[in-house]
This record gives structure tokens, sequence and C-alpha cells, in this order.
């Protein structure tokens, strides 16, 4: 064993992985350097980031203005008590009203989107008490928390409530899953339904508070709705008093091709949560936007919510020269070309692979469901098998992508695809001529069909 893998080995002796049994802890890749869309691991290694790490990295590393921006603030002030303003404050709230809709007027500073959808629920349920439920969706995450992982859909809230941890009232809606429709009918014969089903559990449930949704599925499936569904969610929460929370981690900041995914459809939320792109991931960041008629209700009332690292100096320096940064990059038309490109590969790979049931994203942030059968619409995996220690086949699809220098993040259905928004054409040819070679790993156990590779977000673009 050599020196650096010693040094390993007694580092994951005293941590804990996230997400996973520990024994899949004991050998991490070390990463020691990146640059661009690049990172290298100990030997040297390039990989191309074709997921931005965790969908978060959207200006790639290294990038100048940022940097410089965070050395500046760490030699000036790097930290105060947030009962203090700083200048950096001060201009990361001018960038943010300068790119952010008007209407959210009122911001609160934390430092995960896990912390931003906390303070969101709780802003939620003392604001329109005695209503206190939350809708959220099956196919969603919020974060870690007690509060934002009872409102998360997926697997990883069932071994919170086994050990206890979840907070009640948080319930679930059907999705706007078009490839797997939960009510079985197809767009646009379907009138929505998935949204006009809404009307009715917030009359049927009663003491609802907010709907929680992310505007573009994030981990669970990069689901992009038809383009009545948020203009029917907006109509339905206005006639019954309810709160629209957007969370916006990961479709905000230009991810989707627009500063964030639900200007798309022209929708105000009452609340906005974001994190992840708003420092380009260049520093802890994350943001809890309100309206007035939120902000309004805390004039008298006490807002009884608050962080050590609020506001914290050294993060919110990073957001001036990461939305200036953002500006320059789409006043160039780069990224727009580039998406395109991106879509179209994306379209071309998976007619050629029987193992792509579905192609399905907008702008940056895309998806490859993986199927068994695309006749049936088999998966591979299930959500109960995520956490279960099989071996699932995008995880095996992303392991073969590594080994020949391409990052990819899997879940258990998808291949999450979602580069830097830096991307070029060109690198978006040889990501792509690495995944094709990849795929064939989900070929060889997928059943040959006469159907074709559906492209179930399509007509929304």
């Amino acid at each position: 064993m050599s020196v650096t893998e010693t040094k390993i080995k007694e580092l994951t002796n005293h941590t804990y992985g996230t997400w996973s049994r520990q024994k899949a802890w004991s050998t991490p890749m070390q990463i020691t350097d990146a640059e661009g869309i690049y990172f290298y691991n100990d030997k040297g290694k390039p990989f191309i980031d074709f997921s931005s790490q965790l969908m978060c990295t959207n200006l790639g590393f290294k990038n100048k203005a940022v940097i410089e921006a965070i050395i500046k603030q760490a030699e000036k002030l790097p930290y105060v008590a947030p009962g203090f303003v700083t200048e950096a404050a001060i201009e990361a709230v001018e960038a943010l009203r300068s790119v952010m809709p008007q209407e959210l007027s009122k911001l609160f500073f934390s430092t995960s989107g896990t912390e931003a959808n906390e303070a969101a629920f709780k802003l939620v349920r003392q604001s329109k008490f005695p209503a206190y439920k939350i809708i959220s969706r099956y196919h969603s995450y919020h974060g870690a928390t007690a509060g934002s992982i009872s409102a998360t859909g997926d697997s990883r809230r069932w071994y919170a409530e086994l050990a206890r941890t979840t907070v009640p009232g948080m319930i679930f809606a059907p999705d706007n899953y078009c490839y797997r429709c939960p009510f079985d009918i197809s767009y646009p014969d379907c009138k929505v339904q998935c949204a006009r089903y809404l009307d009715y559990m917030i009359k049927e449930e009663g003491n609802v508070a907010a709907m929680i949704v992310e505007p573009v599925v994030g981990t669970n499936g990069r689901i992009v709705p038809p383009p009545e569904y948020y203009p029917i969610l907006r109509q339905i929460c206005d006639e019954n008093n309810v709160l629209l929370i957007a969370d916006e981690v990961m479709s905000g900041w230009y991810r989707t091709g627009k500063t964030f995914a639900m200007e798309h459809w022209n929708v105000i939320p009452d609340i906005m949560t974001t994190a992840k792109g708003a420092s380009a991931a260049y520093t802890p960041l994350a943001i809890t936007a309100t309206s007035d008629k939120v902000a309004k209700f805390f004039e008298e009332e006490l807002f009884c919510h608050g962080h050590t690292y609020a506001y914290h100096a050294l993060a919110t320096s990073a957001i001036p020269a990461a939305v200036q940064e953002y500006k320059t990059l789409f006043d160039s038309g780069v990224p727009q070309k580039a998406s395109e490109h991106l879509q179209q590969e994306l379209y071309e790979l998976a007619d050629k692979h029987i193992c792509v049931g579905d192609v399905r994203g907008i702008g940056h942030f895309w998806a490859l469901e993986i199927v068994k059968n695309r006749k049936t619409k088999e998966p591979f995996d299930t959500k109960a098998e995520k956490f279960a220690g099989k071996a699932l086949m995008p995880a095996q699809i992303g392991a073969e992508a590594m080994k020949r220098g391409l990052y990819v993040a899997s879940w258990y259905d998808t291949m999450v695809i979602a580069p830097p928004l830096i991307i070029t054409e060109g690198q978006i040819d040889e990501a792509i001529g690495i995944l094709d070679k990849a795929l064939e790993v989900g070929d060889k156990e997928a059943v040959e069909t006469d159907v074709p590779a559906s492209r179930s977000s399509e007509y929304k673009n």
C-alpha cells in the first residue's frame, strides 16, 4: 500500500462517507487538481466533469474572477457575527436583486440548499398558522435535515423515518412524470391531470400551508413539466391560499438556460430557495428569498431563525463575481449553442443504445433513463434497491465511463447529464464519445425491441 493509499485509509477510518454503507467509503479516489471542465486524480489522470460534480460547479473550476473576490474578502474580513452588516453582504444583495424576480424582495443567507429549505418551512408554518401541511412530490430531494428530508420523496426519506427523525405534516403529490405518468394517461389528452389533482388534494387534506417543487426535478430525474403545469399550479395555490415554494437549488443559476427555471413558465413563487450555483460552488452559500406577502408577516412577528454562518462574509463574497460571470457567459451565446448541441447528441446517443428508455431535459440539465426493456419500460433497478446494496446498472455505466475518463453521476434509474455551462461543443463530443462506449454495459443486459427511445420532454423545449 502506497503512502497516499495509507493516508486515505486513515481518513476513511475516522470519517463517515455520505449516503453509503461505510465499507464503500474505504477506497475513495483522491482528487488533487481541477481546471475548466476537467479534474485530476493523484496520478494526474484527467476526467471530464459531465455532471458539474453535484450539479453545482456551473462555471467550472478555477474561475479567476470568483477566486479573486474570495481571496480579497479573506484578506479583509472572512467572518463577523450575522448581527452585523458587511460590505460583502450588501454587494451580494445588490447582485442578487439584479437577476432575481423583483417580487422576491427579502432574502436570508445560509450555507446549503438544505438550510435554505429549512428556513422556508419555518417561514411558511409560522406565517400560515394554524395551517401546517406542506405538499411535496415523490420524485424530489429537498435536503438532509429533519424538515427537508421529511419533504423528500426519494428513498433517503425512508431511512430518516426508520430513525424517527422526520417531522409531521409532509405529504406527497403525483409527479409530472410523462414517461411514467402516475395516472397512466398521455399529454396533451391528460389535460395536465398531475397539476389539477393538487386542487383535490389541498381541499381534502385541509390545513395545507404550502407546496414545494423543484421546477425541473433534479436528482430524481430531470423531469421537465408540460408547459401548462406551473401556471395551473400557481392558480390552484392562489385560489386555496397556499404558498408556492420553488426549490431552485439545482435548477437555478442558468442550469436550464434561464437564470431560474421558473422563468420558462413565467411563474413567480412566493418563496424561492437556491444554493449550489449561487457561488458556482466556490463557497458554501444558500439563499431563501420571499415575497412581500411572506415578509410583511415578520415585521411585527419574531423571525426566530438563524445560523452562526448566516450572511458569512467569505461565502457571500463569491456572489457578485459569479453573477457577473454568468451574465458575461450568456451574453456570449456559447452556452445556448452548446445546449442545443448537447440535446441533439443525446438524442442520437439514445437512438443507438437499447438500454436508454427516455431522454429528457432542458439547457444543460438532462437525464438518460436506463431501462431493461424499452417496450415495457421495465427498469433495471428500483428506488428500494438504491440503498439495498445491489450493483445498480446506472452505477455500472458510470463506473465504466470513469475508467475511460468521464465523470457522470448516476441515480437508481438515470444518468445525470449536467455539464458546466462553460463546456464547448468539442468537449461535449469528447464526453459523448466516452458515454457511447460506457452505455454498452447496459445494452448487454437490455432486451432488444423495435421501440425507439422516448423523448418525453421534447415538446416542452
